[in-house]
């Protein structure tokens, strides 16, 4: 069958490499896609947002199956408008996606379905905000509750800090996503990306990560898209995963269905790791970025079955495994990043590093000029490192790093930092 990929960014990237060994596939296509994803996809400028346009796409190209892999058409309701279309996707319909979509949505099934996550109040203003603020003390988490591009965090340590906070989603920082806020107590404990595998009725765990969102060394620094993740995340044993599944998980998605908004795609659950056990920080409804970069090398499986599946509603039948290789990924950024980044700077070098043995590249915010590659956003590039042991993987990774010439771009030099402080 012929498959049409949504998306540009590494994610992207990483789900093409995979879905193109699929002997399912028939052609795959990319929109808009990117110079790395040219090597496996037609690239094609469609713009994801127009529902109208992927429908006749879909139907001049006879694409069976669509992959939506960012978040922002799935919680516009672009997998509605398809399947009103007749045309299979991966991905949640509108109503589900409000997982993602707003962080009060997903506040308020935690407390119906006794999901384990920090006490919480949903405000739409400024002042009763501050109020609630002064009640509970520092440290606090302010949360934009739509989508932020994964921005609308802030973990204030002071009073102050989080009342400024409010302001700045309040006064517009992130537009309409700001104007109704979550303020939770903080979660004391160790942070984990956990992503499972769902067809409306049954969920399987899929794989665990975790990552780096701040763009400093020794997580410092603002909040960033994701600087880097090494999978599988070392603290995550069959016990814990099993609790994961029975007390996040599965009641979640048994909740969305009860709400007649049944799950169908990949639930990724951002978990604190607390004295207490698991809790849910927050629902996303698709991969993660970088995560992803790290988390498909030691798949197992024809991906595209297990998302067939998904969409089909018989994912308790599909086989798939991982491997018991490390995999960890370091993100390089164009200067500027998180803020402005400089563009046009030229990337030399990729082939050079993609030679070196277990290594992995993909690209993200790249784009062609004639036959140079050039910077082209704020995360560029990712290299994936695969190993034995997550020290190795993390070797292999900067060796990668340190083949490619680009001046213009820069990274951390401490990604699985925690996990390996001990070696």
């Amino acid at each position: 069958m012929n498959v049409l990929l949504l998306g540009s960014g590494g994610r992207e990237h990483a789900l093409a490499h995979h879905i193109a060994k699929s002997p399912l596939l028939g052609r795959l296509f990319a929109a808009p896609g990117n110079p790395g994803m040219a090597a496996v996809a037609t690239c094609v400028a469609l713009d994801a947002a127009d529902a109208q346009a992927v429908i006749d796409f879909c139907r001049v190209m006879e694409i069976g199956f669509v992959v939506v892999g960012p978040e922002a058409p799935l919680v516009a309701g672009l997998v509605d408008a398809l399947a009103e279309a007749g045309i299979k996707a991966f991905g949640p319909r509108r109503a589900a996606a409000q997982l993602e979509g707003s962080k009060g949505f997903t506040k308020d099934l935690c407390t119906a379905f006794a999901i384990p996550t920090a006490a919480a109040a949903q405000f739409t203003d400024a002042d009763t905000a501050k109020d609630y603020i002064r009640s509970r003390g520092a440290p606090i988490v302010v949360k934009a509750d739509g989508l932020a591009s994964g921005k609308g965090v802030v973990v204030a340590q002071s009073v102050a800090e989080a009342e400024a906070a409010v302001d700045q989603m309040r006064g517009g920082l992130f537009g309409a996503a700001g104007q109704s806020l979550v303020i939770e107590d903080c979660l004391d404990g160790e942070e984990v990306s956990f992503f499972a595998l769902c067809d409306g009725r049954t969920a399987r765990a899929f794989a665990s990560a975790q990552d780096h969102k701040r763009v400093g060394e020794g997580d410092t620094g603002p909040n960033t898209g994701g600087m880097g993740a090494y999978s599988p995340a070392p603290v995550m044993d069959e016990a814990l995963t099993a609790r994961v599944m029975a007390e996040i998980v599965e009641p979640a998605l048994r909740g969305m269905a009860e709400m007649g908004m049944p799950f169908q795609g990949v639930l990724f659950a951002g978990l604190m790791l607390t004295r207490d056990g698991p809790k849910l920080i927050e629902f996303n409804v698709r991969f993660g970025d970088p995560e992803t970069q790290a988390i498909l090398p030691r798949l197992q499986g024809d991906l595209l079955a297990l998302m067939l599946a998904c969409a089909e509603g018989r994912l308790a039948w599909e086989r798939f495994a991982f491997s018991a290789q490390h995999a960890l990924t370091v993100v390089l950024a164009a200067e500027g990043y998180p803020g402005t980044p400089k563009k046009g700077s030229e990337i030399r070098g990729l082939d050079k590093a993609a030679a070196l043995p277990g290594v992995i590249i993909t690209q993200a915010g790249t784009k062609r000029d004639g036959t140079r590659l050039l910077a082209d956003g704020g995360r560029v590039l990712n290299v994936t490192g695969l190993g034995s042991s997550l020290a190795e993987a993390r070797a292999r990774a900067y060796a990668g790093v340190d083949a490619i010439d680009w001046p213009g771009g820069f990274c951390r030099r401490d990604i699985g930092w925690r996990a390996l402080k001990g070696e």
